[in-house]
């Protein structure tokens, strides 16, 4: 039955992810980069200066609203997960070094789409029955492409919900589970007879705890989000620093590394890897995995932000793919690449890989602190995906299902924590990319719309 069940679904996500994807995805990258002249390369300093720039400015949202810094950190949470840590070392040992120069590449492009993709979920939100700011790509296909294309938004949210309980939840317990067992067994406090009952525990704590803060509402979200972003983010990006000062002398050869094999795979991992295509395939397909640019899902937590303008927001959206890709999934890179562990080409591998890249160079101590990163990055993750999914099954079913809804998504972590998740992973990966067609189809359609708000917005500030 599994067998079955993973020939299936291997079928669909060699499909999925296919050249007509990498086509698709990179195509409406490129489509609305041309579009509005590159905005996230011409604009780069005037969106680190209307994001970071403003990010301490004291300010309380509406009612039903998050502050433009709350919704990002929510999307944040929601893409810097296990994408940048298991994700990254995964498509580093299929797809090669070479991986990481698409995944910037997707990042580049993916600036634009996400850019494009809050701009559109801001100017086409509504408020729902609670009072609450509602957004994203469902609604941005209903309201900004009619009602003869509902069935695409539909489509979409039905998506939305089947993604976020293995991509949002079970995966990342998965991850947290990983991540404290590696720490505990590395000092002795449990056997590996344990780990499945200290899993369980895990499973259970998590459950309860994501019920707490998802059935607290927009603003118990957003205020977790607000203090849990910067706090991992801050501690994974010291520990990533401080191992590449160490091994300073092999940052140089690793960057070349990265560029030649971008396009020539075999030389640098045996001949295991030896086509470009796979290495360009596992760096797209990660770097959307890990920043979602082109799946829209950002956009729902983007579209609760309590702004008046649009493309003020969408500003955000570009700070969040560069710090989630081009900041974090680097250094994630880099760490294993520059640490000196061994990488099986070939061979899948997961968070396992990055905190053997960590321990090689500080030793078992450091384990607890990466467990303790990594358990902040997956619960941001869950928190932020819960609101997704909560989002996603309101527009099918209605706001009387929220809760109903959140917890069955509070009580996967159990699931997540205790069983083999080899399968789900693939599923989660294959469900990603069929969220990103009703998504990209739309922006596609829409790319006029941001067009002409951008337009208006320069207007306005001249």
């Amino acid at each position: 039955m599994f067998e079955m069940i993973e020939k299936i679904n291997s079928a669909v996500n060699n499909f999925v992810w296919g050249v007509p994807a990498m086509i698709c995805i990179i195509g409406v990258g490129l489509l609305l980069s041309c579009r509005t002249g590159f905005i996230q390369v011409r604009e780069f300093g005037y969106m680190m200066k209307v994001t970071i720039g403003k990010m301490f400015q004291k300010k309380h949202a509406k009612d039903g609203a998050m502050t433009p810094f709350q919704a990002v950190c929510t999307a944040l949470a929601a893409t810097v997960g296990t994408g940048n840590i298991a994700g990254v070392a995964g498509a580093i040992a299929i797809g090669g070094p070479g991986a990481v120069f698409w995944m910037w590449v997707s990042a580049l492009l993916g600036m634009c789409t996400k850019f494009a993709e809050v701009t559109l979920a801001v100017h086409f939100r509504e408020k729902n029955e609670q009072g609450d700011y509602v957004g994203g790509p469902m609604y941005y296909i209903k309201n900004g492409l009619g009602p003869k294309f509902k069935w695409l938004a539909a489509l979409y949210s039905i998506l939305g919900v089947l993604t976020v309980f293995g991509t949002g939840n079970a995966t990342q317990v998965n991850t947290i589970t990983a991540a404290i067992d590696s720490a505990l067994l590395n000092y002795g406090l449990i056997t590996e007879e344990m780990t499945g009952t200290v899993n369980l525990i895990i499973g259970i704590v998590i459950m309860f705890l994501v019920m707490l803060v998802l059935i607290g509402g927009i603003k118990r979200i957003g205020s977790v989000a607000e203090r849990l972003v910067p706090f991992m983010a801050v501690l994974y990006v010291v520990l990533a620093i401080g191992l590449l000062v160490i091994n300073a002398e092999c940052v140089p050869g690793v960057f070349v590394m990265i560029f030649q094999s971008a396009f020539s795979p075999a030389a640098f991992t045996g001949g295991v890897v030896g086509s470009m295509f796979v290495s360009m395939k596992r760096g797209v397909s990660r770097g959307i995995f890990s920043n979602e640019a082109g799946l829209g899902t950002g956009s729902i937590a983007h579209a609760t932000a309590d702004t008046d303008n649009a493309v003020h927001q969408g500003y955000w959206g570009i700070f969040e793919v560069f710090a989630d890709t081009m900041v974090i999934c680097t250094l994630t890179a880099l760490v294993v690449l520059c640490s000196g562990v061994s990488v099986n080409y070939g061979t899948a591998a997961g968070a396992e890989l990055t905190i053997s890249g960590f321990t090689y160079v500080y030793g078992n101590w450091v384990s607890i602190f990466t467990a303790l990163a990594m358990c902040c990055f997956a619960f941001s993750t869950i928190i932020g995906w819960g609101l997704y999914g909560t989002r996603c099954c309101e527009f099918v079913f209605g706001t009387k299902y929220n809760k109903i809804f959140m917890v069955i998504y509070a009580c996967m972590a159990v699931v997540g924590a205790t069983i083999d998740l080899g399968l789900l992973w693939g599923i989660a990966d294959t469900f990603n990319g069929l969220m990103a067609i009703p998504n990209l189809i739309a922006l596609f359609l829409l790319s006029g719309t941001v067009v002409r708000l951008v337009k208006e917005y320069r207007a306005d500030r001249v």
